[in-house]
């Protein structure tokens, strides 16, 4: 999801925006290049779940978070990076977060629309309506359980990051119109906008 979406709404700025602003391009450019895009049929897969808890699964998270962090992002799936299993990172606050076979048990029923970008729609932003409050259900590196109630931006990247894993991406999340617009964006090869993405 995009950075961009973040600052419209005026939240998570600041010193965390600024030491990514700072990210050479280089890097940028080499944490892009890892990242599946739209029309690699990786991205419509449906995510395996996660049965080992090992150095292979904590490799596996460290090289998303630098990918998510370098992009620049604020999520990331591992169907983005080609790996099809059910894992995700994000970072909202100062620390990332990694979940493994999350799972979504409630939403609730108030909703918001706002626009998304997606790393693997890069330059695209679409409207989106989703819940404004979630309970996640999932585990750490370790195994462990984990469940726990996000709202606002976390309960928006966790949908979106989410999505992924089942083979969903922002444009099947939005009107018939502005799916239009977005492909018609990328097949232009509109530039991409100076934010970033989930």
């Amino acid at each position: 999801m995009s950075q961009t979406d973040t600052d419209k709404r005026g939240r998570r700025d600041g010193g965390r925006r600024r030491e990514r602003d700072q990210i050479p391009p280089e890097r940028q450019a080499e944490a892009r290049r890892q990242i599946r895009v739209v029309g690699d049929p990786v991205l419509r897969e449906d995510a395996k779940p996660v049965t080992r808890f090992d150095d292979e699964l904590a490799e596996l998270s460290r090289r998303m978070i630098r990918v998510m962090q370098d992009a620049p992002g604020v999520g990331l799936a591992a169907p983005q990076v080609g790996v099809v299993r059910r894992v995700i990172v994000y970072q909202v606050d100062e620390e990332p977060v990694t979940l493994v076979n999350p799972e979504i048990v409630w939403s609730s029923d108030e909703t918001e629309v706002l626009d998304e970008g997606c790393l693997s729609v890069p330059g695209v932003t679409v409207p989106v309506e989703r819940p404004t409050a979630i309970r996640v259900l999932g585990h750490d590196l370790q195994g462990e359980r984990r469940e726990y109630d996000a709202a606002d931006l976390e309960a928006r990247v966790i949908q979106h990051e989410t999505d992924h894993l089942n083979g969903v991406l922002i444009l099947e999340r939005t009107s018939r119109q502005e799916r239009a617009r977005a492909l018609r964006e990328l097949r232009e090869g509109v530039p991409a906008s100076t934010g970033t993405g989930l």
